[in-house]
């Protein structure tokens, strides 16, 4: 009697429904996605054993570079078109739409509020090429303790982050906690590198 001979068929795996996911997937974080603007500047901070991790939303960073230059940044869009709103009424200057929204993209700064709306105006390739001076922190032009009290008033639940450069000047620092201090505020962090805890 002969053999059936059974008929082979090559497995086929049908890739179309995992091609429909990626470009799922890929869609979906193009949409939920936001740019992160660059810092304007870097600085190399300490290092310390503390655990204590800053929130990722609600936080002012102060940051000071080795230069001694003091630099603003606070997280949301919303508080910042706010809080720029406040300061061009307290320092008499207006902001057009378009800058208002640049600011409300801007990681940190460190313009003077007297130059920030031609810096704001720039394209962003010279922004980024341009040498921010710092905020004013002398007793005579204490803009930062301004930019402090106006972001706080806009949202009650920021909290304080000083981000310190390793060769920063020690006077600075002490200068902006002194500002911080002014305007009521005696609860605020320091960005640190974490180090390993000793004996680990």
């Amino acid at each position: 009697m002969p053999k059936v001979k059974v008929k082979r068929t090559k497995p086929s795996l049908d890739m179309t429904p995992m091609v429909d996911l990626f470009f799922l997937l890929v869609t979906f974080f193009m949409l939920t996605a936001t740019a992160r603007q660059e810092e304007a500047v870097v600085v190399d901070t300490p290092s310390s054993v503390s655990v204590i991790k800053l929130p990722d939303t609600n936080v002012i960073t102060i940051t000071v570079d080795k230069e001694d230059r003091v630099f603003f940044g606070v997280d949301g869009q919303h508080t910042k078109e706010a809080l720029l709103e406040k300061i061009a009424g307290k320092y008499g200057v207006g902001f057009t739409a378009e800058e208002k929204r640049t600011f409300s993209l801007l990681n940190n700064f460190g313009m003077p509020v007297s130059q920030l709306k031609s810096f704001l105006a720039m394209q962003s390739s010279a922004r980024d090429e341009v040498r921010q001076p710092g905020i004013p922190i002398d007793s005579t032009q204490n803009e930062l303790g301004d930019w402090v009290l106006q972001t706080r008033l806009t949202n009650p639940k920021v909290v304080i982050a000083i981000k310190g450069d390793n060769d920063a000047n020690f006077a600075t620092v002490q200068r902006v906690i002194d500002i911080l201090q002014d305007k009521k505020v005696n609860r605020f962090n320091l960005v640190t590198d974490m180090e390993a805890m000793p004996g680990s």
